[in-house]
């Protein structure tokens, strides 16, 4: 027996179906996918067992004729079903999500480079996430790129997966310290889990042990992305002992010049020349060292970094990205009511006599320092975190020397700019100095009174500041805001949620998030507490305060407890004033006491004055570092003297310090700002954009499309559908069983499909690689192509004769399908995919001498309306003539599709120009005969002029 060889690309009919031959096909065994499946739907077939046979796709019936709305929903569900695009964006038809046009920027500059290095340091809220997301989903859908890592934080890692998995389908594992043991029961010996699990989300706590670090270096994936990466560099002036080892791995990973690394931060110069240098020369080692005054410096940077503003990017191409157009902010001021008060004298006074007393030595003395501190910050933000503080160990107390003493107390009291302790930052500190037993018994009583007195002022009639939370939020919820309420310690979050629950009763549902909770734990919790339609408000500290995504449910925030680093205000406020907030305005209250001295001090020495730099110079920095040493001294000023920050600043000598702190750091943002504009992304032009963007989306059909197709097309097939607020549902019961069988399993009845997400369980969403929307375009699709099935049950024909005003001659137009070789240069080699693409062919006159319509031309023609009748009988003879012409247009079809090709070997070589090993062997060829799957007649109207 003689076994057929069927080539790459071409078209043969199994199992009852057209499928299209893959590269890596055998004689006795072909790789096959669908007409126009993805990847998924790849199967493997023994010729010696199951019969395969050439396909040519046949031309249409006249029997099957529709009319243009008909022939609108064929063409949409052929662009819908399209997984393996033949442009040079080989991923986009695969993601779940639209870019927006400066979101492609970071890719195309990407595609330019053999080897990717990239810094994406677009601003808080952009859409780095998605910008990252595409360059990795572009590599590994090219071959580029075989396996995964992104390096992230704890609190992210989950949202990380979710992202990856939802938006891009990248099914990533969590390597986490809390994952590690049971993804490594499942290892061969010998094997890393690197190596089973190509797509991975590392935590950064997992990699600070030294097996882990030397497990991750040795079996890395050749793409790795970096999140906050300003957090992996240091300077002589700053930056942890974790930031050091963090900066090492980096440096590592980057040593391979193979390896893809994309570094992803919104902060990556901050006005420090060091670190900033730190960071670029992890993408180009020249970075670190050369002259970026110079041109040839900046331009080497271009290809590089991408850094953009809101304002860059709020209408770009036309095209206008949904931001709110306003942040209101607004400080509420509150008085202590007179026994909060009287309280807060007896701990003052507690504190000075701490403080003065030197004890047994200067370790001693700093200890007692940072707990009465603690003291004071836990009593300034609530009575419950001030009674958990009195009644806990402070964490200095354990130090050995005076360095050890400060740092700890630091990172329990100050809210510093390392990271590293941000997953502990909301952990009340403790003022106990000593053992139990090493404290005197006067002492003891002291401070048990002291904590039984803060206890009894729990609720908002002793606590004023409480009593104005609860006013503030209620008037924010009558407003139709949702608003997010940020403590500082975990005992005031818990404190705040049970009172707010209690207050606000039936007006809206309250949860609380802190660090005791998983981040897994976290995310389920707003889940639950937005899933309904109720009014929510949302307790937290500052475990959500930085890269968590909260603007699809909440529109306000309100600073309970001020942050002692104003970084972390703006970080609060970013998660909600960022892309994809519906609310044109959101607001950020900051509530304050008056006469607690603590809270005036943080306010017009950080607060007020980054604000104002802020507003001033048109971006956000870092405090310096030089505010710890002024905030500490004024502090410590004020437990000695008693008296206002400013008189403070005279009385110490601190105003020259005072003073050039506001230098500094107006110095800092100045010279961010230059930054941006010395370092401005011009290696990409707008049109440039413009041209790749028009091409992609007229190839894959726009977001757009979708709604109005999937309504047509079941409205068609038997639903009731019925508009909502964020699209529509559909009754599903009387549709066809093939298509009911094919939605997913356990959908809702009805089928509610929502134009955004978040998207609940079970719901649909009106993106092209949603499983229901997949379901419906493959239904309409199968039904108009497949001759087997009965006509009438599909809403897409692929014949049709319409009486137009729109034409004065008559017009045809095919609906064509091409079928395309690409061989794309990748590190291994050349590699060979198949990929699809559809076109509209119009033209007047006789097929022996077609008119050809240009392109706009033709869009204008398939949008054309009916305004007369064709009775069936003539349409179906004349649509039978027109069927018998169209075979005389294969020489020209062929010849079409061959200078398609053409075009999309210019597109790829015009992404890729500059990544020289990326553009030699590129190849795009036609495969022919070219399928006519709709043939359309466009006649004038009689007597129309």
């Amino acid at each position: 027996m003689t076994t057929a060889t069927y080539a790459p690309g071409s078209l043969v009919r199994a199992r009852g179906r057209e499928w299209v031959v893959l590269p890596d096909s055998r004689p006795a065994f072909l790789l096959l996918r669908p007409l126009g499946g993805g990847n998924d739907d790849i199967a493997g077939l023994h010729t010696a067992l199951e019969p395969v046979e050439d396909a040519t796709y046949p031309l249409p019936s006249p029997d099957d004729l529709g009319d243009a709305t008909s022939a609108g929903l064929l063409r949409t569900a052929l662009q819908l079903g399209f997984r393996s695009s033949a442009g040079p964006f080989r991923s986009l038809a695969g993601i779940a999500v639209e870019p927006r046009a400066y979101q492609l920027v970071p890719l195309l500059m990407a595609l330019r480079q053999d080897t990717v290095r990239m810094l994406v340091a677009d601003d808080v809220g952009i859409g780095k996430t998605v910008e990252a997301g595409l360059i990795a989903a572009e590599l590994l859908a090219q071959g580029d790129a075989k396996r995964l890592a992104v390096l992230c934080s704890p609190a992210l890692a989950e949202q990380w997966q979710a992202e990856l998995a939802r938006k891009f389908h990248i099914q990533a594992e969590l390597v986490l310290t809390s994952t590690v043991r049971r993804l490594e029961r499942n290892l061969m010996m010998n094997e890393s889990l690197f190596d089973r699990y190509p797509h991975v989300v590392v935590s950064t706590d997992f990699i600070k042990s030294d097996r882990h670090r030397a497990e991750f270096l040795n079996h890395c994936p050749d793409l790795v992305i970096v999140d906050e990466a300003h957090t992996a560099v240091s300077d002589t002036v700053g930056g942890g002992r974790q930031r050091h080892r963090r900066h090492e791995l980096l440096d590592d990973l980057a040593r391979d010049p193979k390896r893809h690394l994309i570094l992803v931060t919104a902060t990556p110069h901050s006005g420090k020349d060091e670190g900033f240098r730190n960071l670029v020369g992890l993408l180009d080692p020249e970075l670190a060292t050369i002259d970026l005054d110079r041109p040839q410096g900046r331009e080497r940077l271009a290809r590089h970094f991408v850094q953009r503003r809101r304002g860059d990017i709020r209408r770009y191409l036309d095209e206008d990205t949904q931001f709110p157009s306003d942040r209101e902010l607004r400080e509420v001021a509150y008085s202590l009511k007179p026994e909060y008060r009287a309280l807060f004298a007896k701990v003052l006074d507690y504190a000075r006599e701490q403080v003065r007393d030197a004890g047994d030595g200067t370790v001693r003395q700093r200890v007692r320092w940072w707990s009465v501190l603690a003291l004071l910050r836990s009593l300034a933000s609530s009575p419950a975190a001030a009674a958990a503080t009195l009644r806990m160990r402070a964490a200095a107390a354990e130090a050995a020397d005076l360095a050890e003493a400060d740092a700890l107390g630091r990172a329990s009291v100050l809210d510093t700019a390392d990271d590293e302790a941000v997953e502990a930052a909301d952990v009340t500190p403790g003022a106990l100095t000593e053992d139990t037993e090493a404290t005197t018994p006067s002492e003891r009583s002291r401070l048990r009174a002291l904590a039984q007195t803060a206890e009894s002022l729990l609720g908002p009639a002793a606590d004023a500041k409480l009593a104005t939370l609860v006013k503030e939020v209620k008037g924010l919820l009558a407003d139709g805001f949702d608003p997010i309420v940020f403590c500082r310690f975990i005992d005031t979050a818990e404190y705040v949620g049970k009172h707010l629950a209690a207050e606000l009763k039936k007006a809206a549902e309250v949860a609380v998030v802190t660090g005791t909770l998983p981040p897994a734990e976290r995310q389920e919790r707003i889940r639950a507490l937005t899933a309904t339609d109720a009014r929510h408000v949302l307790v937290a500290t500052d475990c959500l305060s930085e890269g968590v995504n909260l603007q699809d449910a909440f529109q306000a925030v309100v600073h309970y407890d001020l942050a002692w680093n104003p970084t972390r205000h703006e970080q609060r406020e970013g998660r909600v004033d960022r892309f994809g907030q519906t609310a044109p305005t959101v607001r950020a209250i900051t509530i304050y006491g008056k006469d607690n001295s603590i809270d005036g001090l943080v306010l017009d020495v950080l607060i007020r004055r980054h604000q104002a730099i802020s507003k001033a110079t048109g971006v956000s920095v870092p405090v310096p570092s030089e505010s710890d040493s002024l905030l500490e001294a004024l502090l410590e000023g004020l437990l000695l003297r008693g008296v206002n920050h400013e008189q403070l600043e005279l009385e110490l000598g601190l105003e020259e310090a005072d003073r050039r702190l506001e230098a500094e750091w107006r110095s800092a943002a100045e010279t961010e700002r230059a930054s941006r504009t010395k370092y401005a992304q011009g290696t990409i032009h707008p049109d440039d954009v413009a041209q790749e963007v028009a091409e992609a989306r007229a190839a894959l059909g726009t977001h757009g499309q979708i709604e109005p197709f999937v309504e047509e097309s079941l409205r068609a097939l038997g639903a009731s559908v019925t508009s909502t607020g964020d699209g529509f549902e559909a009754i599903t019961d009387t549709l066809a069983p093939g298509l009911r069988d094919a939605l997913p399993p356990g959908f809702a009845t009805p089928l509610p499909f929502h134009r955004q997400m978040p998207v609940p369980r079970r719901h649909a969403l009106l993106v092209r690689t949603d499983p229901s929307v997949e379901a419906v375009a493959r239904y309409v699709l199968d039904t108009a192509l497949d001759s087997a099935t009965t006509l009438r049950r599909g809403p897409a024909r692929r014949a049709g004769v319409v009486r137009t005003r729109h034409v004065a001659a008559r017009t045809t137009a095919l609906l064509l399908r091409y079928r395309f070789h690409l061989d794309l240069p990748t590190a291994d080699g050349s590699r060979t995919l198949i990929a699809e693409d559809c076109e509209i062919v119009a033209f007047r006159g006789h097929p022996d001498a077609p008119d050809l319509l240009p392109t706009d031309e033709v869009a204008s023609l398939i949008a054309a309306q009916a305004d007369a009748n064709v009775p069936a009988d003539q349409a179906r003879d004349l649509i039978a003539a027109a069927l018998e012409r169209v075979s005389a247009l294969g020489p020209l079809l062929d010849s079409r599709a061959g200078e398609r090709a053409d075009r999309l070997l210019e597109s790829h070589r015009r992404v890729r120009a500059g990544a020289g090993a990326a553009r030699q062997g590129l190849r795009v060829r036609a495969q022919t005969p070219v399928d006519v799957l709709g043939v359309y007649l466009y006649l004038p109207v009689v007597g129309s002029r």
